[in-house]
């Protein structure tokens, strides 16, 4: 039986190296982080470590404002465009082996816009319930943040007002926070305006916070860890 297990174990391995070579295989962006994951020394005796993941507008906050992250010992996990199950993927190697004390869990945004396939809302908070699980069996804090306000995307203009959609997700984001305990950071109520987006002087945009919209999701974010 040696020689067909040895087979086996050939094709195996070429599987995965033809799935390595293959387009698909970049559909979590694996690699965006993984030099810095590599980089990023272990925590320090008390060190309350917190890893933010999402899509571009953590991205863009841990590139913008990289002294806020340094100061409150936040990594910066975010990539551009990503949904839900792109963040699933990527939840071991760039949250998990940090060995941070709590992740700040923000995405949805891209969900909506169906940046990856038709937007499924109980498929979205199906892959955010994971991650929470995924970070509970590891004894890492969980907090969930709300998806930030829009009334549409600039590059999916087909999909035309998405408002109603993005506070459904966050009511049940909402209500499962509250059920198990996990505390809910409500970007949301911060940033929207009567249309249930944000004005341009938040997200010139109307989705990517400005100086001023990072101003205020720091506050709400620091007071919701401030009980760490």
């Amino acid at each position: 039986m040696r020689l067909p297990l040895l087979l086996l174990v050939c094709l195996l391995t070429n599987l995965v190296s033809a799935q390595a070579d293959s387009p698909h295989a970049n559909f979590a962006n694996l690699a965006r982080y993984r030099a810095a994951n590599a980089a990023l020394p272990p925590p320090t005796d008390g060190e309350e470590r917190i890893v933010l993941i999402g899509n571009s507008i953590t991205d863009g906050w841990a590139s913008k404002y990289p002294d806020f992250f340094a100061e409150h010992q936040l990594v910066g996990r975010g990539i551009s465009g990503q949904t839900s199950p792109q963040l699933l993927l990527r939840f071991r190697q760039d949250v998990l082996d940090l060995q941070p004390t709590a992740v700040v869990i923000h995405i949805g945004t891209n969900d909506v816009a169906e940046n990856t396939g038709p937007y499924d809302p109980d498929f979205t908070v199906g892959n955010i319930q994971s991650m929470v699980e995924l970070a509970r069996a590891n004894d890492v804090d969980a907090y969930l943040a709300s998806v930030l306000p829009a009334t549409g995307f600039r590059w999916r203009p087909e999909l035309g007002d998405r408002s109603e959609e993005i506070v459904a997700l966050n009511q049940r984001l909402a209500a499962y926070a509250a059920a198990e305990a996990i505390p809910f950071i409500d970007y949301h109520a911060a940033l929207r305006n009567a249309a249930n987006g944000m004005d341009p002087e938040l997200a010139a945009d109307g989705v990517h916070p400005t100086p001023a919209g990072y101003a205020i999701m720091e506050r709400v974010l620091l007071a919701a860890v401030a009980d760490r």
